[in-house]
């Protein structure tokens, strides 16, 4: 079953204060900064992925809804300011009780294929303001974006057919609803997880446990028709039956049995999934039950997904791999200062570099639609020539001044940003097997 759908965000703290999700360097750095007339300093940092997770062709960027709301509540009150005065000088502790963000920030749109080097994010203003955002901007970044790249390739692999997310008895709690809120952006239809549903709107929809089905045991032996009957009872013959609590071939029979043939699914999720799935596919059109879906689950991830998309499945339900971004639970974005009052500065670090410089970038595609290229160049200097391919530019405004841009994208909107970008990579770019980046970056000079 499946709830309604809204297209809105919802402010996702309800009022609790974002500042304490942060490091303690991050307000012992402003302390010396404001100490040393260092913190006014107008400052450029960036965020952006060094690399790809090993082998992967594409990232997507998720949480930029989410961290918009968390820069709305990154306020110190008097509880965070007592947390704070126990590391903190007086002065710092003032200086935080003020504290608002009053610059700006540039950032590719939610949604939007990122590759190696990709200016996710600029974020300008003082570096006193700047400097205390890197925790909160990369906790939010590197964890949404990981689980929406690691849904982007189970979309791709399931050619279309329904996915939900399942995953929250296998992450956090407190992370479970941003991991259904990644999955649904980059193309999941709905997820198990309600607080998902309430906060972000994101389409809820649940099966049947094996819990309810051995409810219905007695001293006289397994009474799975009895659990199916009090299940239809209460939610109709659209529900999907759990038929492999004892043997699949009995309780897909049982199913049908209770139900008759308009029973709306059964779920499988144990054994070999592609075996299973013919024979109960055989086995429901030989009953006359040729319209009720099948649905499988059970640690699945993008490869198993696509190793059974030649078998009778219409559903997955996914969970451990989706909420630890299937090998790849971070994307490994960084923040760092590329600009001090109109001056480039960038870390020389061996395998930690960085470029100098606030920049810009645009990704360059054929006539037809696929990206060729991404170039990225300084914000100060000319839009590079982009011999005959279309140009977009990539970053847009998302706060001006403190406050966020008007007309924020939707979620079921930037939903259809992954969707344009993945149509939009070369073919290679959606293969599972490990490779290099779909598309190069360029820095140009």
């Amino acid at each position: 079953m499946t709830s309604a759908a809204t297209d809105t965000y919802h402010v996702e703290s309800n009022g609790f204060s974002t500042a304490l999700l942060t490091d303690r360097y991050e307000l012992t750095m402003l302390a010396a900064a404001l100490a040393d007339g260092s913190a006014r300093r107008r400052c450029t940092f960036e965020a952006f992925a060094r690399r790809l997770p090993n082998g992967r062709r594409y990232g997507v960027v998720g949480g930029t809804g989410r961290l918009l709301d968390a820069l709305a509540h990154f306020r110190f009150g008097e509880p965070e300011l007592a947390a704070a005065a126990g590391f903190l000088d007086p002065a710092t502790v003032d200086w935080l009780r003020g504290y608002r963000f009053t610059g700006d920030i540039d950032g590719y749109a939610e949604g939007e294929l990122y590759f190696p080097g990709s200016p996710v994010l600029s974020v300008r203003g003082s570096f006193a303001e700047c400097v205390v955002l890197e925790t909160v901007i990369l906790s939010i970044l590197n964890h949404d974006s990981a689980i929406a790249s690691a849904a982007a390739r189970m979309v791709t692999a399931a050619g279309g057919r329904r996915l939900i997310e399942m995953g929250s008895r296998r992450t956090h709690e407190l992370a479970a609803p941003a991991s259904a809120r990644a999955a649904y952006l980059a193309g999941f239809d709905a997820t198990s997880n309600l607080e998902a549903a309430r906060r972000f709107g994101v389409p809820s929809a649940g099966t049947s446990a094996h819990a309810f089905t051995l409810l219905h045991s007695g001293a006289d032996g397994q009474h799975e028709a009895e659990a199916f009957r009090s299940q239809i009872a209460a939610l109709g013959i659209g529900t999907t039956l759990l038929v492999d609590t004892f043997d699949i071939t009995r309780g897909v029979a049982t199913a049908i049995e209770v139900a008759g043939t308009d029973l709306g699914g059964v779920r499988i999720d144990s054994g070999d999934l592609g075996v299973l799935a013919r024979q109960v596919r055989e086995q429901l059109d030989g009953l006359g039950a040729a319209k009720t879906r099948i649905v499988v689950s059970g640690d699945l991830d993008e490869y198993s997904i696509a190793a059974l998309r030649a078998e009778p499945v219409d559903a997955y339900g996914v969970g451990t791999s989706l909420v630890t971004g299937s090998g790849a639970p971070t994307a490994g974005m960084v923040y760092k200062l590329v600009e001090v009052d109109g001056l480039p500065v960038a870390k020389r670090s061996s395998h930690k570099q960085s470029r100098g410089g606030t920049k810009r970038a645009l990704r360059l595609a054929r006539r037809t639609g696929t990206i060729v290229e991404e170039i990225v160049y300084s914000a100060a200097g000319t839009r590079p020539a982009t011999a005959g391919f279309e140009a977009r530019e990539l970053l847009v405004p998302l706060v001006r001044d403190g406050v966020a841009a008007p007309q924020r994208p939707t979620l079921v909107e930037s939903r259809d940003v992954v969707a344009r970008g993945l149509v939009s990579l070369p073919w290679e770019g959606l293969k599972l097997s490990a490779g290099e980046p779909a598309i190069t970056t360029s820095f140009a000079d």
